[in-house]
């Protein structure tokens, strides 16, 4: 059976989506920790990222890197947290987010109800960001 994420990759499960290119997209987390807080995830199901080979990992961290700069440029980040753990969908994912201090970090401050349309200002801020820094081809519309 189709992991959740491989559902929303394949549509059948909206998402807003900020990348997408022939192996990995990233979409918003519908649980941020921040707003702009963002899932980068490989096409390709991979249970645990132990089992992903080095360019799938290298892939994903490019990504996770190029959407970190644009958290950077779009809210103001100070620094981008970023996470590996895998205990909600088992599909290798890198949880992206920016961060104006230590606080930032507590995962416990997760928001499980947030505003639809902050995330989707938040979805466009983040688009605009990777449009502006050269990214274009990979950005959905």
């Amino acid at each position: 059976m189709a992991t959740l994420f491989t559902r929303i990759i394949d549509g059948e499960i909206p998402g807003r989506f900020v990348w997408q290119d022939d192996d990995v997209v990233a979409f918003l987390t519908i649980a941020p920790i921040t707003p702009g807080h963002t899932l980068v995830v490989p096409r390709r199901e991979i249970a645990h990222w132990l089992e992903a080979d080095p360019e799938t990992l290298t892939r994903v961290m490019a990504v996770a890197q190029t959407i970190g700069r644009a958290q950077e440029t779009a809210f103001g980040a100070k620094r981008v947290g970023v996470l590996l753990e895998g205990y909600e969908v088992p599909h290798l994912h890198v949880h992206v987010w920016p961060t104006q201090s230590p606080e930032d970090f507590d995962v416990r401050r997760v928001d499980h109800a947030p505003d639809p349309a902050a995330m989707d200002r938040s979805a466009e801020a983040l688009r605009s960001a990777l449009r502006d820094a050269g990214h274009s081809a990979s950005v959905p519309a």
